[in-house]
């Protein structure tokens, strides 16, 4: 999909607005204007536009994009488009911009083909003069979250998600380690096996190391719930349906950690993924059991459908226990952030005040919206009971952020914690970004990391 060298033949793309289109226009010869004309080209989002030269070759693709949409996206549905060949960006873009309009390329030909058979398509290259292996680096990334979401719950097991991660660890020299099944309870993770126990599918706490143990530590948790039935308080069919996608977090963070690996952040990575099946059978866990926690709290079980942030509450409070600098978690949590912000933004908190400004810039910067919802504390009413310590789940109002409040209870206060609620999920078609798994959050988070901690560098 991309290419180091501009090769002779290399067709040119021109990306405008219906504001420029008269301004390229201007410079362009009188018998293309009619071919403008005759394809009724206006420069709308969306519209291409081939401009054949005099000897028959492609001369210049003219697409049309939104000047006030980030530049990620404006080629990327043109490689599903255009016809075989080696292409090359003619703009006058910022050497930032047009990086971002390589790696939108790059994730418009992304197609899920490890479960179907595909037709072989010729190769559409886009000449890359600088930045390459970071573009690279974003569309792996990216993809990695898109494939592990999109595979079926039969094919991304537990086991299956623990083999995927030991790969990634062999191939950046990194070190990896499972706790499977009794041996959770074993090593302080009882929340995660209680959730995972019912299912012929063993649950699992997945850890990588990464980095010099000089640098600042930095820990990645996902919620890694390879398919979500509801467990005994089951969920119907149509809310089941999409619940492969209930791994999210997961693959969220194997792909931050891919990315910083990738492109060396100084930093020492620490990845924990709680790895279950929330199944229904004889053994489940029930509405009503009190289960411990490796904090040494007690929770009540309000509802066996708020699985993920009990495995998240045991793996957060490992997370903590060496004082890193920073932890962050995602996690496909809640139905109630998806009615707050809808599908496409993911929602996050923070317990620093810093931190969510820095993420709140972050986000800005790079034009990928994330949004910040309070740790209302006085909503933790919600979360009493007589039973035990907490309940996993409050009333019908507010779920992201009582969601939140109990994850919180299991983070110290001096360690900063970023929680992103997402999707990861696209329910509708866009240039760039087909229906299926979707990286939430990526961007914003990354452009952070390397914000903060490449300026923590020693001269």
């Amino acid at each position: 999909m991309f290419t180091l060298e501009k090769v002779e033949n290399s067709t040119p793309i021109l990306p405008v607005t219906v504001d420029t289109l008269a301004e390229v226009r201007a410079h362009l010869p009188a018998f293309v204007h009619h071919w403008l004309d005759l394809n009724k080209f206006t420069g709308k989002v969306g519209e291409i536009c081939i401009i054949p030269a005099l000897s028959g070759k492609l001369g210049t693709a003219l697409v049309g994009y939104a000047q006030n949409e980030t530049a990620l996206w404006s080629i990327a549905g043109l490689a599903a488009q255009l016809p075989e060949g080696n292409y090359h960006l003619e703009v006058s873009w910022s050497e930032h911009d047009q990086m971002l309009a390589a790696i939108g390329w790059g994730l418009g030909q992304y197609e899920f083909s490890l479960t179907k058979k595909t037709e072989e398509k010729g190769q559409r290259k886009l000449y890359l003069p600088a930045h390459y292996e970071r573009v690279v680096a974003f569309v792996n990334a990216i993809n990695s979250v898109r494939d592990l979401v999109n595979m079926p719950a039969n094919r991304m097991m537990p086991q299956h998600l623990a083999v995927h991660m030991h790969t990634l660890a062999d191939e950046f020299d990194a070190s990896f380690q499972q706790l499977v099944g009794e041996d959770l309870i074993e090593h302080g993770y009882p929340a995660v096996y209680e959730v995972g126990r019912a299912s012929a599918h063993k649950p699992r706490v997945l850890e990588l190391h990464w980095g010099d143990k000089k640098n600042p530590e930095v820990v990645l948790v996902g919620k890694g719930v390879c398919f979500d039935t509801g467990g005994l308080d089951m969920k119907p069919s149509t809310a089941m349906r999409l619940m492969k996608k209930d791994m999210g977090g997961a693959a969220h963070v194997i792909a931050l950690a891919r990315l910083i690996m990738q492109t060396n952040l100084p930093i020492r990575l620490k990845v924990l993924v709680p790895a279950v099946d929330n199944a229904i059978g004889g053994d489940a866990f029930r509405p009503g059991d009190v289960i411990n926690t490796r904090a040494g709290k007690t929770v009540e079980v309000d509802n066996t459908d708020a699985e993920g942030r009990l495995i998240l509450c045991d793996t957060l409070t490992a997370a903590c226990e060496h004082q890193p600098a920073l932890v962050i978690d995602f996690a496909t949590l809640t139905g109630a952030a998806r009615v707050a912000l809808g599908t496409e933004i993911p929602v996050f908190f923070s317990n620093n005040r810093q931190l969510t400004q820095q993420i709140q810039l972050a986000s800005a910067e790079v034009d990928e919206l994330m949004w910040n919802l309070p740790l209302h504390k006085p909503y933790m009413h919600q979360l009493k009971t007589q039973f035990a310590d907490l309940k996993n789940s409050g009333d019908s109002y507010g779920g992201a952020i009582t969601a939140a409040l109990f994850l919180n209870e299991f983070v110290p206060a001096a360690t900063p914690w970023l929680h992103i609620d997402m999707m990861a999920w696209n329910l509708r078609a866009r240039p760039g970004r087909p229906i299926g798994g979707e990286a939430m959050g990526l961007f914003a988070v990354y452009h952070y990391l390397e914000q903060t901690f490449q300026t923590m560098l020693p001269d």
